[in-house]
């Protein structure tokens, strides 16, 4: 495992248009990779600058089976500055998006929870001053 450079995580959505703004405009991800048109399917990669761990989503011509999650699936982002937590959270308002109530009771008052536009969670996480979360 010593020589693994490199992840993705990849979901099927129904509304790339808004995913694509939810994750690139609203969180501020940087897209890494992009195609139209690959056997059926258009897709979208994020990352984190300089991190080789990516998010991919895509959509398929005919549609995707793309069923809500539980409310505890969560995609986490540790950020050690609540100022920029506070930057993404309005910026997400702004959006139209707001904070949900976690599932789990650990998340609550420690991060900011919102609904991506398939109501898959994303956890805003402050770090400042915590070791080891």
């Amino acid at each position: 495992m010593k020589n693994w450079v490199q992840f993705r995580i990849a979901r099927p959505t129904n509304q790339l248009a808004e995913i694509s703004k939810f994750y690139g405009e609203g969180l501020r991800l940087k897209t890494v990779g992009s195609f139209q048109n690959h056997n059926g399917y258009d897709g979208i990669m994020f990352g984190l600058p300089d991190v080789e761990y990516h998010l991919e989503f895509t959509q398929h011509i005919d549609g995707s089976p793309c069923p809500a999650p539980t409310k505890d699936n969560l995609l986490v982002f540790y950020i050690p500055n609540k100022a920029e937590i506070d930057l993404v959270k309005n910026r997400l308002n702004n959006m139209g998006y707001f904070a949900v109530e976690p599932e789990n009771p650990y998340w609550r008052g420690k991060g900011i929870t919102f609904e991506d536009p398939d109501r898959w969670r994303v956890v805003l996480m402050n770090t400042e001053g915590l070791k080891n979360t």
